[in-house]
């Protein structure tokens, strides 16, 4: 077996970004690679030609079970399907099934920042980055991003933070986090992961082969994440926007508190509704654990305007402000989103991933009206049938834009907020949310919001 515990011949399953990263350097180490792909592309056909590999597409079954059990590991891209008869194959093969996190860890040792949760993650690893680099590290965000890990182990960098999902935790072995981060958790990816408690486990793999010196920091408001934080038996750096943690906001004195004292007045923050504080806590905590001083965390945090498709203003129309917030694909990220507001005209629907709509009713008040959009429009009528609140139906994004503005009052906030996965409808949540922003802007009197930048996956 090759050097770093590779075996020598690779199986991957699809060849999109992360696929042709891996398959990008297995290749530079002198690996083996076949792809499979069931419904490859110009693009995907393009990729595997210029990598030299062999693609097989559209296998049958008996095809693809002597692929596997010829190859000494199967990597399969995120994307894949949890259905996807690969995973049975492998397990009868007794061949092992990795995501990039454990090639890296394999190949590596470049410190780790990383960073998971249901809620946050892309925000949080946005602001980890932006800390680390104020104070000198060479760093990137990797991972469930637009940059796959294994494409930047070799930059010679003094950290990487990653934004770890449950996906890629789940299948590696040995990846380690230097400073692992879990944020919250709530029910998602309950088509992927066969139970709660699977993909619970999955996330609990942010501290597994943490070593003496390695820094876990939790979110002691989340009982989830709490009680797992305190079985692991040693030093746990704590956040909490309720005041009961060394990482806290002092409501009395209007500031956010580290271990040493007051680093930054919530004031002075341009994102300051409650999830963000949480962000602003948990981004302080890690970077400072990562080497960051809490001066530069709070300038980070001052210059901070947001992401685009998470809360993010679009347009106000009079005494109406307008909000995509398509990147929150489950109820948790609904609830969380609308605590800030005070009164909300909510834009719910889309694919459901398997979740319960009907604890949406939860988040009345503050949203007194709803607009139902897509495949889950009628689990989203149910969820809010017993609340009073009205609900009207949309076929199309237009038609929701119009029925929100027709049901808004002055000072009402709509939000689109999903609770659903866009795949009904779109390519993805920021195909979505840029739609959502095209229609609101087409409305009489729209008054567009400057642009947040895209974040990750």
């Amino acid at each position: 077996m090759p050097a770093g515990g590779v075996p020598q011949r690779a199986l991957l399953v699809g060849l999109a970004v992360t696929g042709e990263a891996v398959a990008r350097q297995l290749r530079r180490r002198g690996h083996d690679v076949i792809a499979v792909d069931d419904r490859p592309g110009e693009g995907v056909r393009a990729a595997a030609a210029a990598l030299g590999i062999d693609l097989v597409e559209a296998p049958s079954t008996d095809e693809l079970a002597a692929l596997v059990t010829a190859a000494g590991v199967v990597l399969p891209s995120p994307g894949v399907p949890a259905h996807h008869p690969v995973f049975a194959l492998a397990a009868r093969a007794g061949i092992p099934v990795w995501s990039e996190l454990e090639l890296a860890a394999r190949w590596s040792d470049v410190p780790i920042v990383a960073i998971t949760g249901t809620n946050g993650k892309t925000t949080v690893t946005t602001l980890v980055v932006d800390m680390l680099s104020r104070a000198g590290r060479a760093t990137v965000a990797a991972g469930n991003t637009d940059v796959p890990l294994v494409d930047v182990l070799d930059r010679g960098l003094d950290v990487v933070v990653v934004e770890a999902s449950s996906f890629r935790l789940e299948l590696a072995e040995s990846f380690r986090a230097h400073v692992g981060t879990w944020l919250n958790v709530a029910e998602d990816h309950l088509d992927w992961h066969p139970s709660m408690a699977a993909y619970v486990a999955a996330k609990a793999k942010i501290f597994s082969n943490q070593q003496p010196g390695d820094v876990a920091v939790a979110n002691a408001d989340d009982p989830i994440v709490a009680d797992i934080a305190r079985s692991l038996g040693r030093p746990v750096s704590w956040f909490s926007a309720n005041g009961c943690a060394p990482w806290h906001w002092d409501r009395s004195s209007g500031a956010l508190v580290g271990p040493d004292g007051p680093f930054v007045l919530v004031a002075d923050l341009p994102r300051r509704r409650p999830h963000d504080i949480e962000n602003a806590l948990a981004a302080a905590a890690t970077a400072s654990a990562a080497g960051a001083p809490l001066s530069v965390c709070a300038e980070a945090l001052i210059g901070f305007a947001g992401l685009a498709h998470r809360v993010a203003l679009v347009a106000r129309t009079g005494p109406v402000e307008w909000y995509d917030d398509s990147k929150a694909t489950t109820p948790a990220s609904v609830l969380a989103a609308v605590r800030g507001f005070g009164s909300v005209v909510l834009i719910a629907g889309g694919r459901n991933k398997g979740m319960d709509l009907s604890v949406l009713a939860r988040t009345v008040p503050p949203v007194r009206a709803v607009v139902a959009i897509g495949e889950s429009e009628s689990d989203v009528r149910a969820a809010f049938g017993a609340t009073g609140a009205p609900v009207a139906g949309a076929a199309t994004m237009a038609e929701a834009v119009a029925a929100a503005a027709a049901l808004a009052r002055p000072g009402d906030a709509v939000l689109l907020s999903p609770g659903c996965a866009s795949f009904d409808w779109y390519r993805d949540y920021a195909q979505r949310g840029d739609d959502f922003a095209r229609c609101v802007l087409q409305l009489p009197g729209a008054l567009a919001a400057p642009r947040l930048p895209e974040g990750g996956h």
